[in-house]
């Protein structure tokens, strides 16, 4: 009788092991396979009648920052993102690119080497906070990683007032900056964020979703940056 138990025990604990393992994998093709369809499938693009202001979309090849003009007539962004918290302090700039991400990606895991299992668990299924990425450009040259984007008055203040409620604030409505010595170069810092990162908002969902609030061609959806810059291949 205890050898019969001795066998059946492992069998079913095989059994169980392979359906784990298969129904991870098959939740894995149904996700890349989603994300592939819904980011081939483009929103429509609003007509305007007016090309007053450029934004740039960037990719590192794996993340999608939002970038805009450092000041003029209708948002100086160096008022909340300021020189004094990057490490250099250089003032001489005319861009800031923002990005939206998981905090504990962005702090604890400065190359994908350093990516811990608890880091990667905690990020797919929203258990951390986000923090936002900004860094600073005096110019940036468009190519496959960089695009220009044409935007009226009233399409960037839409995508202003979008990137502004992506940042928590502090009591008195101020940006939160994040004291670290995780910096990713000399021009760089990062800000406390609203929302959880997750499998299903990525970095680079964010960032699509910040083309769709202004009114620019983006994906249906995707968590990846292939998705937003096939968009703008077409």
């Amino acid at each position: 009788m205890m050898s019969m138990l001795n066998l059946t025990i492992p069998k079913r604990i095989l059994r169980i092991s392979l359906y784990a393992i298969l129904s991870l994998i098959s939740i894995l093709v149904l996700y890349l396979g989603l994300a592939f369809i819904l980011s081939r499938i483009g929103t429509k693009p609003e007509n305007s009648q007016s090309n007053d202001i450029a934004i740039y979309i960037l990719t590192n090849g794996v993340h999608t920052d939002v970038v805009v003009p450092l000041k003029n007539e209708l948002m100086d962004w160096s008022s909340e993102i300021r020189f004094s918290n990057t490490l250099k302090r250089d003032t001489a700039f005319n861009y800031v690119a923002m990005g939206w991400g998981d905090k504990g990606f962005y702090l604890d895991t400065p190359t994908w080497a350093d990516l811990k299992a608890s880091t990667a668990f905690k990020a797919a299924f929203s258990l951390s906070t986000s923090a936002i990425h900004a860094t600073f450009y005096k110019e940036l040259k468009e190519d496959s990683t960089c695009v220009k984007i044409k935007l009226s008055k009233a399409q960037y203040l839409r995508l202003a007032t979008y990137i502004r409620n992506s940042f928590k604030l502090d009591s008195k409505g101020h940006f939160i900056n994040i004291k670290t010595s995780a910096n990713y170069g000399n021009d760089d810092a990062f800000y406390d964020a609203v929302g959880s990162y997750s499998l299903l908002h990525t970095c680079n969902t964010w960032a699509n979703n910040a083309l769709k609030s202004c009114g620019q061609k983006a994906s249906l959806w995707t968590p990846f940056d292939t998705g937003i810059f096939y968009q703008y291949k077409k």
